[in-house]
Protein backbone atom coordinates (compact mmCIF):
# COMPACT_ATOMS: atom_id res chain seq x y z
CA UNK A 1 0.00 0.00 0.00
CA UNK A 2 1.40 3.36 -0.87
CA UNK A 3 1.98 6.19 1.09
CA UNK A 4 -0.57 8.54 -0.21
CA UNK A 5 -2.52 10.14 2.24
CA UNK A 6 -4.11 12.65 -0.20
CA UNK A 7 -2.78 12.53 -3.70
CA UNK A 8 -4.28 16.39 -3.77
CA UNK A 9 -1.24 17.27 -1.27
CA UNK A 10 2.31 16.37 -1.12
CA UNK A 11 5.52 17.35 1.45
CA UNK A 12 8.92 18.01 0.02
CA UNK A 13 11.98 15.76 1.05
CA UNK A 14 13.20 18.18 3.33
CA UNK A 15 9.24 18.28 5.07
CA UNK A 16 9.46 14.45 5.26
CA UNK A 17 13.08 14.12 6.76
CA UNK A 18 11.80 17.15 9.47
CA UNK A 19 9.25 14.60 10.80
CA UNK A 20 11.34 11.65 10.46
CA UNK A 21 13.98 13.32 12.93
CA UNK A 22 11.49 14.29 15.16
CA UNK A 23 9.57 11.21 15.89
CA UNK A 24 12.91 9.49 16.17
CA UNK A 25 13.36 11.50 19.23
CA UNK A 26 12.74 9.74 22.56
CA UNK A 27 9.10 10.50 23.93
CA UNK A 28 8.45 10.76 27.22
CA UNK A 29 5.46 10.26 29.25
CA UNK A 30 5.27 13.08 31.12
CA UNK A 31 1.46 12.78 33.03
CA UNK A 32 -1.41 11.50 33.14
CA UNK A 33 -4.76 13.54 34.03
CA UNK A 34 -7.92 12.70 35.17
CA UNK A 35 -9.46 15.61 35.34
CA UNK A 36 -8.72 19.16 33.67
CA UNK A 37 -6.70 20.35 37.16
CA UNK A 38 -3.86 17.51 36.79
CA UNK A 39 -3.27 18.54 33.30
CA UNK A 40 0.38 19.68 33.12
CA UNK A 41 1.48 23.63 32.66
CA UNK A 42 3.71 23.58 29.56
CA UNK A 43 4.42 25.87 27.07
CA UNK A 44 5.54 23.88 24.56
CA UNK A 45 2.95 23.07 21.15
CA UNK A 46 0.70 20.63 21.59
CA UNK A 47 -0.91 17.98 19.15
CA UNK A 48 -4.37 16.02 20.55
CA UNK A 49 -5.27 13.11 19.13
CA UNK A 50 -8.85 12.38 20.05
CA UNK A 51 -12.16 10.20 18.53
CA UNK A 52 -14.22 7.71 18.88
CA UNK A 53 -13.35 4.39 21.51
CA UNK A 54 -11.20 1.98 19.91
CA UNK A 55 -10.75 4.23 17.06
CA UNK A 56 -6.98 3.64 17.13
CA UNK A 57 -5.56 6.78 18.83
CA UNK A 58 -3.01 4.67 21.10
CA UNK A 59 -1.70 2.89 18.11
CA UNK A 60 -1.23 5.82 15.86
CA UNK A 61 0.38 7.30 18.68
CA UNK A 62 2.69 4.35 18.97
CA UNK A 63 3.34 4.44 15.04
CA UNK A 64 4.19 7.76 15.15
CA UNK A 65 7.08 7.76 17.87
CA UNK A 66 8.20 4.21 16.70
CA UNK A 67 7.35 2.59 20.12
CA UNK A 68 5.37 -0.13 20.30
CA UNK A 69 3.85 0.33 24.11
CA UNK A 70 4.22 4.18 24.71
CA UNK A 71 0.89 4.72 24.51
CA UNK A 72 -1.42 1.92 26.14
CA UNK A 73 -3.65 -0.12 23.26
CA UNK A 74 -6.60 -2.25 23.88
CA UNK A 75 -9.15 -3.56 22.27
CA UNK A 76 -11.65 -2.65 25.14
CA UNK A 77 -13.47 0.75 23.94
CA UNK A 78 -13.12 3.06 26.67
CA UNK A 79 -9.70 1.39 28.68
CA UNK A 80 -7.66 5.27 28.51
CA UNK A 81 -9.84 6.84 30.71
CA UNK A 82 -7.54 10.08 31.42
CA UNK A 83 -5.55 12.52 29.39
CA UNK A 84 -2.25 11.00 28.47
CA UNK A 85 1.00 13.62 27.76
CA UNK A 86 3.74 12.35 26.06
CA UNK A 87 6.98 15.32 25.03
CA UNK A 88 9.41 15.57 22.29
CA UNK A 89 12.32 17.22 23.34
CA UNK A 90 10.85 20.59 24.11
CA UNK A 91 9.86 20.89 20.35
CA UNK A 92 6.20 18.87 20.43
CA UNK A 93 3.72 17.36 23.49
CA UNK A 94 1.31 14.53 22.20
CA UNK A 95 -2.00 14.04 24.03
CA UNK A 96 -3.89 11.09 24.00
CA UNK A 97 -7.16 11.32 24.74
CA UNK A 98 -9.90 9.31 26.22
CA UNK A 99 -12.15 7.84 23.35
CA UNK A 100 -15.93 9.42 23.50
CA UNK A 101 -19.08 7.59 22.49
CA UNK A 102 -19.66 3.86 23.27
CA UNK A 103 -17.26 2.78 26.31
CA UNK A 104 -17.46 -0.43 28.88
CA UNK A 105 -17.52 2.14 32.03
CA UNK A 106 -20.14 3.37 34.34
CA UNK A 107 -22.06 5.97 33.23
CA UNK A 108 -20.91 8.01 35.49
CA UNK A 109 -17.71 7.45 34.21
CA UNK A 110 -18.11 8.47 31.55
CA UNK A 111 -19.96 11.86 32.06
CA UNK A 112 -16.43 12.53 33.45
CA UNK A 113 -13.81 12.10 31.11
CA UNK A 114 -16.44 13.07 28.22
CA UNK A 115 -16.46 16.30 29.92
CA UNK A 116 -12.87 16.66 30.51
CA UNK A 117 -11.85 16.26 27.07
CA UNK A 118 -14.73 19.45 26.31
CA UNK A 119 -12.72 20.98 29.30
CA UNK A 120 -9.24 20.50 27.85
CA UNK A 121 -10.66 20.96 23.91
CA UNK A 122 -12.18 24.18 24.73
CA UNK A 123 -9.20 26.02 27.15
CA UNK A 124 -5.69 24.83 26.54
CA UNK A 125 -3.78 27.47 25.79
CA UNK A 126 -0.68 25.50 24.31
CA UNK A 127 -3.31 23.22 21.67
CA UNK A 128 -2.33 23.81 18.33
CA UNK A 129 -4.22 21.77 16.55
CA UNK A 130 -6.59 18.34 17.13
CA UNK A 131 -5.85 14.87 15.08
CA UNK A 132 -9.37 14.04 15.00
CA UNK A 133 -9.45 10.17 14.44
CA UNK A 134 -12.60 8.32 12.14
CA UNK A 135 -12.46 4.72 11.72
CA UNK A 136 -12.58 4.55 7.54
CA UNK A 137 -14.68 1.40 7.75
CA UNK A 138 -17.32 3.78 9.32
CA UNK A 139 -16.68 7.12 8.02
CA UNK A 140 -17.73 10.32 10.49
CA UNK A 141 -20.65 9.57 12.48
CA UNK A 142 -22.99 12.01 14.55
CA UNK A 143 -20.84 12.17 17.58
CA UNK A 144 -17.99 13.48 15.24
CA UNK A 145 -19.54 15.73 13.67
CA UNK A 146 -20.50 17.06 17.44
CA UNK A 147 -16.99 17.05 17.88
CA UNK A 148 -16.27 19.00 15.15
CA UNK A 149 -19.17 21.95 15.65
CA UNK A 150 -17.71 22.16 18.90
CA UNK A 151 -14.10 22.73 17.79
CA UNK A 152 -15.84 25.52 15.31
CA UNK A 153 -17.31 27.13 18.04
CA UNK A 154 -14.25 27.04 20.47
CA UNK A 155 -11.83 28.24 17.18
CA UNK A 156 -9.41 24.87 17.89
CA UNK A 157 -7.75 23.70 14.20
CA UNK A 158 -8.41 20.02 13.56
CA UNK A 159 -7.38 17.57 10.66
CA UNK A 160 -9.46 14.70 9.98
CA UNK A 161 -6.98 11.30 10.38
CA UNK A 162 -8.54 8.12 9.06
CA UNK A 163 -7.50 5.07 10.65
CA UNK A 164 -7.85 1.12 9.73
CA UNK A 165 -7.35 2.13 6.02
CA UNK A 166 -5.73 -1.20 5.37
CA UNK A 167 -9.47 -2.78 5.74
CA UNK A 168 -11.34 -0.57 3.16
CA UNK A 169 -11.27 -1.29 -0.39
CA UNK A 170 -10.11 1.66 -2.56
CA UNK A 171 -13.54 1.83 -4.18
CA UNK A 172 -14.75 2.26 -0.97
CA UNK A 173 -11.90 4.75 -0.02
CA UNK A 174 -12.77 7.02 -2.51
CA UNK A 175 -16.07 7.66 -1.45
CA UNK A 176 -15.39 8.10 1.99
CA UNK A 177 -12.87 10.53 0.68
CA UNK A 178 -15.39 12.41 -1.33
CA UNK A 179 -18.01 12.46 1.73
CA UNK A 180 -15.36 14.02 4.26
CA UNK A 181 -14.29 16.43 2.30
CA UNK A 182 -17.55 17.76 2.05
CA UNK A 183 -18.49 17.29 5.39
CA UNK A 184 -15.44 19.25 6.41
CA UNK A 185 -16.08 21.74 3.80
CA UNK A 186 -18.86 22.74 5.94
CA UNK A 187 -16.66 23.20 9.07
CA UNK A 188 -14.56 26.45 9.72
CA UNK A 189 -11.84 25.25 12.08
CA UNK A 190 -11.20 21.52 10.05
CA UNK A 191 -7.63 21.88 8.78
CA UNK A 192 -8.21 20.79 4.93
CA UNK A 193 -6.50 18.24 4.33
CA UNK A 194 -7.79 14.50 5.21
CA UNK A 195 -4.24 11.88 6.17
CA UNK A 196 -5.68 8.22 5.12
CA UNK A 197 -3.46 6.29 8.04
CA UNK A 198 -2.81 2.67 8.90
CA UNK A 199 -1.04 1.56 11.69
CA UNK A 200 -0.29 -1.99 10.83
CA UNK A 201 0.54 -1.01 7.24
CA UNK A 202 2.44 2.16 8.11
CA UNK A 203 0.55 4.33 5.55
CA UNK A 204 0.37 7.98 6.20
CA UNK A 205 2.78 7.72 9.27
CA UNK A 206 5.69 9.50 7.40
CA UNK A 207 3.29 12.07 5.68
CA UNK A 208 1.54 12.65 9.23
CA UNK A 209 4.79 13.28 10.70
CA UNK A 210 6.08 15.77 8.59
CA UNK A 211 2.31 17.49 9.08
CA UNK A 212 2.94 17.50 12.91
CA UNK A 213 6.67 18.45 12.39
CA UNK A 214 5.64 22.03 11.16
CA UNK A 215 3.76 22.87 14.19
CA UNK A 216 6.47 21.62 16.29
CA UNK A 217 9.02 23.91 18.36
CA UNK A 218 11.99 23.14 15.91
CA UNK A 219 15.22 25.21 16.32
Amino acid sequence: MTDAPDTEHEHDAASLERGRWLFAQEAVFISGAADYDGVPVTRVPEIAFVGRSNVGKSSLINSLTGRRTLARTSNTPGRTQQINFFQILDALMLADLPGYGYAKASKTEIERWTTMIFDYLRGRAPLRRVCLLIDARHGLKDSDIGVMKDLDTAAVSYQIVLTKCDKVKAEAMDRLMADTKAQIAKHVAAHPVIVQTSSVKGQGIEFLRAELAMIADIR
